[in-house]
C-alpha cells in the first residue's frame, strides 16, 4: 500500500516590537531602546496575519514607470510648479506656495485650529479639486464647521474612510489635484495587522500616501497629532519621509495661532505665519506686531520690546519682567514664552558681569500674546526688562532692543539688522539699541530712527539708570 504525506504550507502570522517614541523595530522585547535609550516603550504589533491583503495604492496605478539610472548632467533643471493656496501665510510659510507632489506633515495640539485652518485652506482653492478625508468626524460635522466659515467652493470634496484601499479608490474616482489627511492617526492599510495610530500603520500609511503623491504630483497634506512632550506623534521617520514638516501652535487662552516650518525641502525653514482666531475661521495677520505691542504701557517697570526675526519676517514683541524679593528659600524662575535655561544663564551673567543680586529674588518673564521666541537677539530687551524691574524703573518710551548677550557680558551681533531696523521705524520707534558690532554697513543718515550701539550689559545699564 502507498502512503502519502501531504504538507499544507501556511503562512504564519508575524509580529515585531516597536519603540512608541523613535519608532525602532526590534524582533523581541527590551526593556531600553537601542535607539533613543528610552525605556518601557516597546510594544507588539502584528505586521502580518497570514491572510491575503487588500490592495493598495500601488495596484491603483497602472502607469509604472521602471527603475533607469541617468547620469545627474543629463537631468533637466526644473523650477519646481507651486499651486496658490489663496492664503499668504501659508504660502510664506510654505516657501512660495504648494510645491506639486509634495507631502507635508502638520502637527499641533488638540483644539488648536488644524482641522478648522485645513478646511478653511481647501475651500480657499477654489481653482482645484480639493478632496478632504476625514478618520475622525462626520460629514456633518464638517459641514457645520464649513457654514460657519461661510466660504462656497463647489470643487471640495468630503470623504470619511479610515481604510486606505477604499480611499484610493475614491482618489481614483475623483482625480483630486489637491489631498487632506486628517488625521494619520486614524488610516489603517491591510498591509498590516495592526491597529491605528500603531507606530507600524502609521509607516505604512504614510509611505502609501508618499508613493501616491510622488507618482501622480498630487500634493498631500497629513495632520497629525502631538504626544504630550509636545512632538509630533508617531515614529521619527514619519518626519524624515515627508517634505515638509509643519508646527501649528499658540496659547489657547489667546486669540492667536502661530504656523511655524520645522522642515522644508522646497524652501526656508524657521518661517512664521500668523493667525487670529474668531468665530469664523482663522483670519490672516498682516502687521502682527502692532498688535503685539497695542497693549503695552509705557509707564511701568519691567517692560521692554525687542527686535525680532521669526525666518524672514520682523517682529516686534513686548517682553515683561518682574523681579520681587523672595520669601522662600529657593528663588522662583517662571518663564511664559521663553527658555526657561536661557533666562537663567542671562541672570548668570549679570550675577557675576554685573554685579546684581538675583540671587534671593523671583525671577519671572512673560512674552506678551502667548508666542513662543527662540531668536537669541531677545537677550538684550530681556536683560532690559529685567534690570528695569530690579531697580523699579520704567524704560524711556519709543525704544527696541536687539542684541545677543554672550556669557561675558558682551552683547553680540544679530542678523538682519537693517531689517529690524526698518520695522521699528515702520511702527514709529524713535531709537533701537544694537551691538557695536552691528554697525558696520548702516547708513544712519538715511534712517529715520537713531541707532545706538552698546558693548557691554555695565554699558547698557549706565545708558538707562545713570549708574
Amino acid at each position: 500500500m502507498d502512503y502519502r504525506i501531504i504538507f499544507t504550507i501556511m503562512s504564519k502570522s508575524k509580529s515585531a516590537f516597536f519603540c512608541n517614541n523613535c519608532g525602532y523595530e526590534s524582533t523581541k522585547w527590551a526593556g531600553k531602546c537601542p535607539s533613543c535609550n528610552e525605556w518601557n516603550t516597546f510594544t507588539e504589533e502584528l505586521i502580518d496575519s497570514g491572510k491575503e491583503k487588500e490592495s493598495t495604492w500601488e495596484e491603483y496605478h497602472t502607469n509604472q514607470k521602471g527603475t533607469t539610472v541617468i547620469a545627474i548632467n543629463e537631468v533637466n533643471s526644473l523650477s519646481e510648479k507651486r499651486i496658490d493656496s489663496g492664503d499668504a501665510e501659508l504660502n510664506r510659510v510654505l516657501g512660495g506656495g504648494i510645491v506639486l507632489g509634495s507631502i507635508i506633515l502638520v502637527a499641533g495640539e488638540p483644539g488648536i485650529g488644524k482641522s478648522t485652518l485645513f478646511l478653511q485652506q481647501g475651500l480657499l482653492m477654489k481653482e482645484q479639486v480639493v478632496l478632504y478625508i476625514s478618520g475622525e468626524e462626520s460629514i456633518q460635522q464638517i459641514k457645520m464647521r464649513a457654514d460657519r466659515l461661510n466660504i462656497k467652493n463647489d470643487q471640495f470634496f468630503l470623504l470619511t474612510e479610515t481604510h486606505t484601499a477604499a480611499i484610493f479608490k475614491a482618489i481614483k474616482k475623483l482625480k483630486p489635484t489637491v489631498v487632506i489627511v486628517d488625521s494619520i492617526q486614524t488610516l489603517e492599510s491591510n498591509v498590516i495587522e495592526a491597529a491605528a495610530g500603531s507606530v507600524s500603520q502609521i509607516k505604512q500609511t504614510a509611505a502609501e500616501f508618499q508613493r501616491f503623491a510622488k507618482e501622480t504630483g498630487t500634493p498631500v497634506f497629513l495632520i497629525g497629532h502631538i504626544t504630550k512632550e509636545g512632538t509630533i506623534a508617531g515614529p521619527k521617520i514619519l518626519e524624515h519621509m515627508v517634505d515638509t514638516v509643519l508646527q501649528f501652535e499658540g496659547d489657547r487662552h489667546y486669540a492667536y495661532r502661530m504656523l511655524r516650518t520645522l522642515k522644508n525641502r522646497f524652501g526656508g525653514t524657521s518661517e512664521l505665519g500668523i493667525y487670529e482666531m474668531t468665530s469664523e475661521g482663522m483670519k490672516v495677520v498682516t502687521n502682527p506686531s502692532a498688535f503685539l505691542i497695542a497693549q503695552r504701557n509705557d509707564a511701568l517697570s519691567g517692560s521692554t520690546i525687542a527686535a525680532s526675526m521669526e525666518g524672514m519676517r520682523p517682529l516686534l514683541i513686548e517682553v515683561q519682567a518682574l523681579v520681587t524679593q523672595s520669601v522662600y528659600g529657593t528663588p522662583q524662575r517662571t518663564v511664559t514664552g521663553f527658555d526657561l535655561r536661557r533666562l537663567q544663564l542671562l541672570l548668570a551673567v549679570l550675577e557675576k558681569r554685573g554685579g546684581f543680586a538675583f540671587g534671593m529674588k523671583d525671577v519671572f518673564v512673560n512674552i506678551a500674546g502667548g508666542l513662543k521666541i527662540e531668536d537669541p537677539s531677545m537677550d538684550l530687551a530681556i536683560i532690559l526688562a529685567l534690570l528695569s524691574s530690579f531697580e523699579d524703573l520704567p524704560l524711556p518710551q519709543g525704544i527696541c532692543f536687539a542684541g545677543e548677550v554672550g556669557l561675558n557680558g558682551e552683547i553680540r551681533a544679530v542678523n538682519r539688522i537693517q531689517q529690524r531696523i526698518a520695522e521699528a521705524e515702520k511702527l514709529g520707534f524713535e531709537k533701537i539699541i544694537i551691538s557695536s558690532f552691528n554697525q558696520k554697513g548702516i547708513d544712519t543718515k538715511k534712517l529715520g530712527i537713531s541707532v545706538v550701539a552698546v558693548e557691554t550689559v555695565e554699558e547698557a545699564y549706565k545708558l538707562f539708570f545713570n549708574a
